[in-house]
């Protein structure tokens, strides 16, 4: 490859081969996604948005080992988007761990125009109504006609605009304080509406969960 990427998965292969050649045949390949390059061969020009960075301190027995923790989601405003914590002892290397893990995570939005106040054929919005869970948080999702704009918390709206969604109604409950969860919580609730349209293996199958730490 021009970039000096040498792949080391099939999946990885087939992309650096031609054989797949957008994220969505990737994703439904089945194969595990265990490369961050065949997102930056497939979907080029992703963006990335910290969400929240921390200070963790955790007791070790040679005294107390202080290490950053990043959230960071990753898309392209078109239907993509991935999301991730990495920890590392400084700032921009739990940065870049995260970034690298949340497009292991990645998966493709179901958008569309769900609401029943919408005449548009766009898919600006969610395709039906969706939640997701992570700790104490639950986040709704709910579609909007075109116009409305993101009725939703910062952190919500960040990971949402990234997914590629315009309009939405959203509903937020628990410690909402916490960003981490906030913002893994509307990431599930995004993957959730994705996979009620079918069976979907691939999550199993990769095994990396959402949000899941690489050290």
């Amino acid at each position: 490859m021009s970039n000096g990427w040498e792949p080391q998965t099939r999946l990885g292969r087939k992309v650096a081969e031609g054989e797949i050649s957008d994220m969505k045949t990737a994703l439904e390949s089945g194969l595990p996604l265990k490369e961050p390059e065949i997102v930056d061969q497939l979907l080029p020009g992703l963006e990335d948005e910290v969400l929240d960075i921390n200070m963790v301190q955790r007791m070790t027995d040679s005294g107390r080992r202080v290490k950053f923790r990043c959230v960071v989601a990753v898309g392209n405003r078109d239907g993509y988007i991935g999301y991730a914590e990495g920890r590392d002892d400084q700032v921009g290397g739990a940065i870049q761990k995260a970034i690298g893990i949340a497009k292991l995570n990645m998966i493709k939005v179901e958008r569309g125009a769900g609401s029943w106040e919408d005449r548009s054929e766009r898919p600006h919005s969610l395709a039906r109504k969706t939640e997701g869970k992570a700790g104490s948080v639950t986040v709704e999702l709910i579609p909007a006609p075109e116009g409305l704009g993101l009725a939703a918390s910062e952190t919500v709206r960040n990971v949402l605009e990234l997914a590629g969604i315009e309009n939405a109604w959203t509903k937020s409950h628990g410690n909402t304080r916490t960003t981490l969860n906030l913002g893994k919580a509307t990431f599930r609730a995004l993957e959730n509406a994705a996979m009620a349209r079918g069976p979907r293996a691939l999550r199993a199958e990769s095994g990396v969960e959402p949000g899941e730490v690489s050290e």
